[in-house]
């Protein structure tokens, strides 16, 4: 349906496989549909265990999807080269994609087509599921086929998948089971010559259990494996989410919910399945409807089976009761009859009174109607009468190879190839009949059985005169179009394009390319290199380094980093890209280097701002590119010169700082403090009170007072003013009251 590539996204700068429908299919619009409705399904899914898809689009006529990129094998190849896995891997695994499935349920989004080469198997071991191309969402009434017609892969769809019937979650359980009892038993539970055969296997009968193909398989991992392969959708676990319980618990060393059930189960498996009945026209309207079935007719079928499946076990169970269910004592051993042929083998178990069924398997390494194995195995003691089943082999698995005829080689090539073989030789061959490049015969014929990978040769028609295009690369111009004349072409015209590697002058390639054969008179472009393709380069200054790569890579160019370019703060290319060498809007050739740097702060030295004012001091930090603030004050004594100037400053003079840094000053002040009130305090009492407020003692003067001698009757500063440290404050002292002299005058009488 589609080729895969690895490929880059350059936006992202990330790998990713880019799916991309073959162009034979691009014209369906049911494949188109199909394509489309993965994109859309597994994009709206986003979980560790299901493929992202990234993108879906169309150019033009092709029809593509970008999609992560996963480095690993797909589930398919690992249990095709190494056979069963181990119990517990397989559980892993089977938990992982059960996780995946329950996302997609959850959205709604039933997947449809779970099998081992839709599981891939990462190189670190974890599990992601892929290809939702035939996802249906639960509530969605638009069919991707016709009515009736069945969808998936026929060894693992579910019983109602067979039928043509709706598929739902517990479908999808189903097809897990199938896949975890492949990992365990190395091969699956259905097998037949035709997907009909095994579609009819999984409708009306049923798989032995997963132990006696192996017996290493923990009871508990076999009773999940039962219940997930039920053919009745109420029988199976009821979600995915329920399987991956049971599978942890497993994993866990705990008992699986499940088990209660397969114990059950097994009591009821005393009464064996019915005897397979082959495949008629019925069971095969059963696994395939067509368009024309209809519901009442598919019902009907169904009923039918139903009824000789429980005529069968009656039988079964009369024979048991009028023979009294066999003598203990009758039990003969299974002979071990691998690799004896089929025939001589079944003759072998009738005669120890066993009655033989056969089943045909398909084998790469044992030979067509040879036994593979039995089923019980060999060594096994049964009762006499009891069905032992051959399972022979139908030799290597073969499928169908396609009818290319008519077609043009391209398709050919593409269904060829689509259809799981190769192409191997292709003639060309004259034809006055059949049109250039359209396959004339082929062999095998279309219909034919082959293996997988099997080579498929083709007759393409030339037409009725036609030649084979030389290679002319590397030629001069003129030396290609005289050996495209000579070779007998006679319509040869040429172009131009530009080359990274091709030197101008001289051909890059032809059109049609060189090999293909074509008629004479064909138009043959033939392409002249014009050199590299010349490239502006962009302009990187200012970006990051990731962002300048990205622009520089997109114009065709190498960004490579050369060293660092001080800066200054100012710039605003401190950590970005300073300098570009060629500068922006060069003309270049396609390849050439842009050496870039990356600004780094320039370094300045601080100068000494002592003695300025904090305006002088913001100029000449402005000068060298620092930033002057001035932080607050600074206490400095009495007489400091740098009183009301920067006193002190942070970083110190002379330290190296990055260009923009700050700088701190401070500005120097006295400290001031309150004066005391010395008023009614004695003189010595007054004196230490100022001095030890940190003021100095001024003038005193002495004065007759009412006040008692001695003590302070006025200050100047008065107490409670604000003043510098240091400052003097001037006392009046009381030298008492005044001294009075009494006369006393004696009148004359």
């Amino acid at each position: 349906m589609a080729d895969v590539y690895e490929t880059e996204d350059t936006l992202l700068n990330r790998r990713v496989a880019v799916k991309v429908l073959h162009a034979n299919f691009a014209s369906d619009q049911a494949f188109v549909t199909r394509f489309r409705r993965e994109a859309q399904a597994a994009a709206n899914l986003s979980h560790p265990n299901i493929v992202a898809i990234y993108d879906w689009g169309q150019e033009g006529s092709t029809y593509y999807m970008v999609m992560e990129l996963i480095e690993g094998r797909t589930l398919r190849e690992i249990v095709k080269t190494e056979g069963a896995l181990l119990p517990r891997r397989a559980a892993e695994i089977a938990a992982e994609t059960a996780a995946a499935l329950t996302v997609a349920h959850q959205a709604g989004v039933v997947h449809r087509d779970i099998k081992p080469g839709n599981i891939m198997i990462t190189n670190d071991g974890a599990v992601k599921v892929t290809d939702f191309g035939i996802a249906r969402a639960l509530d969605d009434s638009e069919e991707l086929t016709r009515t009736g017609a069945v969808i998936g892969t026929a060894t693992y769809f579910s019983p109602e998948q067979a039928q043509g019937l709706p598929a739902d979650g517990r479908s999808d359980v189903y097809s897990l089971g199938v896949v975890l009892y492949e990992m365990l038993a190395g091969r699956p539970p259905f097998t037949g010559e035709s997907p009909v055969a095994v579609a009819y296997q999984h409708v009306s009968e049923y798989a032995p259990p997963v132990t006696q193909l192996n017996p290493d398989v923990p009871p508990e991992l076999s009773a999940i494996v039962e219940a997930a392969i039920a053919k009745n959708p109420d029988d199976r676990y009821a979600t995915a989410a329920d399987m991956r319980s049971d599978l942890l618990l497993f994993l866990s060393g705990r008992q699986p919910m499940v088990v209660g059930a397969a114990a059950a189960a097994a009591a009821t498996a005393l009464v064996p399945p019915p005897a397979t009945v082959p495949p008629d026209e019925t069971a095969r309207a059963v696994a395939y409807q067509t368009e024309d079935s209809t519901t009442g007719q598919g019902t009907y079928v169904a009923a039918v089976i139903a009824l000789l499946a429980l005529l069968a076990v009656g039988v079964f169970i009369l024979f048991r009761l009028f023979t009294g269910g066999g003598a203990s004592g009758d039990l003969v051993t299974i002979p071990d009859l691998k690799l004896v042929e089929a025939e001589a083998a079944s003759r072998a178990l009738q005669d120890l009174d066993l009655k033989v069924l056969s089943r045909l398997e398909n084998s790469s390494t044992v030979p067509q109607g040879v036994v593979i194995d039995t089923e019980p195995v060999a060594g096994t003691e049964v009762e006499k009468g009891s069905f032992v089943t051959l399972v022979e082999s139908a030799g290597t698995e073969q499928f169908t190879v396609p009818q290319v005829i008519g077609e043009t080689e391209e398709v050919a090539r593409a269904l060829i190839e689509a259809q799981g073989f190769q192409v191997g030789l292709v003639d060309y061959a004259l034809s006055e009949d059949v049109p250039v490049q359209t396959v004339m015969s082929q062999n095998p014929s279309g219909g034919t059985p082959a293996v997988s990978d099997s080579l498929v040769d083709l007759v393409v028609s030339k037409g009725p005169f036609s030649l084979e295009v030389p290679d002319t690369s590397g030629m001069s111009a003129e030396a290609a179009e005289l050996e495209l004349a000579q070779a007998g072409f006679t319509n040869v015209v040429t172009d131009q394009e530009f080359s990274p590697d091709i030197a101008a002058g001289f051909t890059t390639r032809t059109e049609p390319e060189a090999g293909r054969v074509v008629g004479r008179d064909d138009t043959i472009t033939v392409w002249i290199s014009e050199g590299p393709e010349p490239a502006t380069v962009p302009n990187v200054k200012g970006m990051t380094i990731g962002e300048a790569n990205t622009s520089i890579t997109n114009a065709n160019l190498v960004l490579v980093e050369n060293g660092t370019s001080e800066v200054t703060e100012a710039s605003g290319l401190a950590g970005l890209v300073a300098t570009q060498d060629p500068g922006s809007g060069t003309t270049v050739d396609s390849g050439t280097e842009v050496r870039v740097t990356i600004g780094v702060l320039k370094k300045v030295s601080v100068p000494d701002f002592s003695g300025m004012t904090a305006a002088e001091a913001a100029t000449a930090g402005a000068a060298v590119g620092l930033d002057v603030v001035v932080a607050g004050p600074v206490t400095v004594p009495p007489g400091d010169p740098n009183i009301g100037l920067v006193a002190n400053q942070d970083p110190s003079a002379g330290a190296s700082v990055n260009d923009g840094s700050q700088v701190a000053v401070y500005i120097g002040e006295v400290e001031r403090v309150t004066v005391p009130n010395v008023v009614g305090k004695t003189e010595a009492d007054a004196r230490n009170a100022i001095t030890g407020a940190g003021l100095a003692v001024g003038n005193k003067t002495s004065v007759n007072d009412s006040a008692p001698a001695g003590t302070v009757i006025s200050q100047d500063p008065n107490g409670g003013e604000t003043v510098d440290t240091g400052t003097p404050v001037n006392i009046e002292v009381s030298l008492g009251p005044a001294t009075t002299t009494t006369t006393t005058t004696t009148a004359a009488p």
